[in-house]
């Protein structure tokens, strides 16, 4: 029994660790399908294995980490053709920065349900600012001693890497940890609004994107509504939503795109989809700590109320808790 049981637990983190490198193949796969080149590295607008590394070790823990190293060694030797020493310290790199990320996030307490502002905050500035700038650093430092990367190209190379690596988190890793918790929602009114904010949020996205009257701030009070309505589960998807057409609009280089040079549209994208995603995980933080905190006053009134009718069994004060139930239903 007890040898089955080890079995069981061993075959199940190896079946993790296999669907973490599946994920993070599929994603570079996505990823890789707008690819550019900035001073001969090749790069991405928005790296999403970034961000289902990261949001791997969250959900599983560190035991996953092997999954990572084992999606990008997949994506190197496809893109590369074979292995090298070189290969290695980038799959080193692509696998140290979540992790470190991850170690970041963990050492100043952060919290999945991103319910706290300091969680939006530290996941920007400690998660992905940060933990991406090591993959960034190996990467483009590789392509300089091999000769594939002008000694005038490293600082563009490395910005335009960094700043895919730091898309993917922000844009990929909400998302995730949204998908953890998601539960099916009962039928009411919320359905009707969501379908609303669907049928807006993409005709005003698409038009934003390839207008070439550089309407690109028409896409914030969607995401504000987003946020606001339905925190999170609403302003995570529509933050992809909004970056997955944008990078595809400056790929294309159409709409407010056209007439740019490749690393003016990475400056652009870059810019636009960082502004999105704080904006995103931000303020729908904010709204899920504001109406945390509502919740704890309606709770200690509740309380306070009832130890108010026990201390004064029969006075007026005793229909305090249904006056204060009714006060709250018709907000």
């Amino acid at each position: 029994m007890i040898h089955s049981e080890k079995n069981r637990r061993r075959a199940m983190a190896l079946l993790r660790i296999l669907a973490v490198a599946g994920a993070y193949y599929v994603a570079a796969d996505l990823g890789l399908l707008r690819q550019v080149t900035v001073h001969g590295a090749v790069v991405t607008p928005l790296w999403p294995p970034t961000g289902i590394a990261l949001g791997a070790l969250l959900v599983m823990g560190l035991r996953v980490w092997p999954g990572i190293a084992l999606g990008s060694l997949l994506v190197i030797a496809t893109l590369s053709g074979s292995v090298s020493a070189s290969t290695a310290v980038v799959v080193a790199g692509n696998t140290l920065a979540p992790v470190c990320a991850f170690l970041l996030l963990r050492g100043v307490g952060f919290r999945p349900e991103l319910a706290r502002l300091r969680d939006g905050v530290v996941l920007v500035f400690l998660g992905a600012m940060t933990g991406m700038a090591i993959s960034a650093s190996t990467g483009t430092l590789v392509l300089l001693a091999d000769g594939k990367l002008p000694a005038s190209g490293f600082w563009p190379a490395w910005a335009a890497w960094w700043a895919g690596d730091v898309m993917g988190v922000l844009v990929v890793t909400p998302l995730l940890l949204v998908l953890r918790r998601l539960r099916m929602p009962r039928l009411t009114d919320r359905w009707v609004e969501g379908t609303a904010l669907l049928l807006v949020a993409v005709p005003c996205t698409l038009l934003a994107t390839r207008s070439s009257l550089s309407m690109l701030y028409l896409v914030f009070p969607v995401l504000v509504w987003a946020a606001l309505r339905f925190q999170l589960a609403g302003s995570a998807p529509c933050a992809l939503l909004i970056s997955v057409l944008a990078v595809v609009a400056g790929t294309d280089r159409v709409g407010p795109f056209m007439d740019h040079t490749m690393l003016e549209v990475m400056v652009n994208l870059t810019v636009l989809n960082g502004a999105v995603a704080l904006t995103a995980l931000l303020l729908a933080a904010l709204v899920a700590e504001q109406q945390t905190v509502r919740h704890r006053i309606e709770c200690a009134c509740e309380e306070l109320a009832d130890l108010v009718d026990q201390l004064a069994p029969g006075r007026s004060a005793a229909a305090w808790p249904s006056r204060s139930r009714d006060e709250r239903e018709s907000r």
